[in-house]
């Protein structure tokens, strides 16, 4: 297979077993989520700062506990600690399901699995990342991020619509348990890893402590610029699931199949961006993930006051694709951009800044949207994404065109 070729990543064993595996996690992923937004409206007859709530629940453990899971992915095993996280969050999910399924779920049910949830995937996610670079090593990294991307939004693409007719259908349980079966099928990939095929050029070490990745981080202006960046886009830009679920329920009026749909419309334009980015690697400059978050703004602000379900679908993919292609920029950015030895921990904070805004955004967008409407109110993330973008881009002039380098 062609170095050039936007597919290398598959020459390696491990990442080949694991890609399959991955994609039927994030179809389960979304299907749940989805299922889980649907059944906090159904429970509170339709309450937005109720489903902002649960939303802040499940992201909260990111801002307390990515950071320690990129110190377990620099000190520990990666392959045995994601089998850990992956129990975990297969319990959380086959227990929420049963609840449901037994007719005997309550909110608080959902407030505490959704919590509990969230833990194991703060602690999964910089694992997960970081873990990428041993599957296919420093050359193919850049690649294999894109086709992990690619992978997502695939799972994001069937999911939702899956997970709409299966609500429509039987109710939200089923989808709980397809989750679940997601995550017995990777607890069994990673047991066929082969250790001896990983890419591993700093080995574990149990002394290594999350004070040098801050100091590392803050000695690159150009890392600082970029997890900015993605702070304000993810955390005021990145709500879809409280977007959607608000437009299709009170703007539109329609019901879990109509809201489904929505989603995987959406993500036919990401997983478009992702396909686009496996062919844009060396494109990936601090100035196009500026130039991307802007875009994005613009378009959230054009998307808030579209008048009809169906051209707000029209949208949509066009929206995916933006903040895609630029959330992919600058995952691979950070990743190639950084030494190996501290990969894991300034994942981990990368990811404390992509996923830890949830828990501030989700609630004050849900309460927001409560009080003057969800049009006005992503009409206002718009603005907010446009000016953070402006406005670091001009405080960090210097690192505006720092360029993807090869990682170490």
């Amino acid at each position: 297979m062609s170095n050039n070729s936007s597919l290398r990543s598959f020459k390696h064993r491990n990442f080949r077993i694991l890609y399959p595996a991955n994609a039927l996690s994030n179809i389960g992923t979304w299907t749940q989520r989805v299922a889980q937004d649907w059944l906090v409206l159904e429970l509170t007859d339709n309450d937005a700062t109720t489903l902002g709530l649960v939303t802040a629940l499940q992201f909260l453990p990111a801002m307390l506990l990515s950071l320690y899971g990129g110190l377990l992915a620099d000190r520990f095993s990666k392959r045995k600690l994601l089998l850990l996280t992956n129990l975990g969050a297969g319990l959380a999910s086959v227990f929420l399901g049963l609840l449901v399924i037994s007719d005997s779920v309550e909110l608080w049910h959902v407030y505490a699995l959704a919590l509990l949830l969230g833990i194991f995937t703060a602690i999964d996610s910089p694992i997960r990342v970081s873990f990428t670079s041993e599957l296919v090593g420093k050359e193919d990294l850049a690649n294999a991020v894109s086709l992990n991307s690619a992978n997502f939004n695939a799972g994001r693409l069937i999911g939702p619509a899956l997970s709409g007719f299966l609500i429509y259908q039987y109710g939200t349980g089923p989808s709980f348990l397809i989750n679940t079966a997601t995550y017995a099928v990777m607890v069994v990939t990673l047991l066929v890893i082969r250790d001896t095929d990983l890419h591993i050029t700093a080995k574990p070490n149990r002394e290594n402590k999350l004070k040098e990745a801050f100091e590392y981080v803050l000695s690159r202006k150009d890392l600082m610029l970029v997890m900015l960046t993605v702070f304000f886009t993810t955390t005021f830009g990145l709500n879809f699931q409280i977007f959607i679920a608000l437009m299709a329920t009170r703007e539109f009026n329609m019901t879990s199949k109509e809201f489904g749909i929505l989603g995987s419309i959406l993500a036919v334009g990401s997983l478009s961006g992702a396909v686009i980015a496996a062919r844009l690697e060396k494109h990936r400059t601090t100035q196009n993930i500026l130039t991307g978050a802007c875009i994005f703004g613009i378009l959230l602000i054009a998307t808030a006051y579209l008048p009809t379900y169906w051209l707000y679908a029209a949208a949509l993919p066009l929206l995916g694709a933006t903040v895609l292609l630029t959330l992919i920029s600058a995952n691979t950015y950070v990743q190639s951009n950084t030494d190996s030895a501290v990969r894991g921990r300034v994942m981990g904070i990368y990811l404390m800044i992509f996923m830890g805004g949830t828990p501030i955004g989700s609630p004050l967008i849900g309460y927001t949207a409560s009080l003057i409407g969800i049009r006005a109110t992503i009409l206002l993330c718009g603005v907010v994404v446009l000016a953070a973008a402006l406005i670091l881009r001009a405080i960090f002039r210097d690192s505006v065109n720092r360029v993807l380098q090869e990682p170490k």
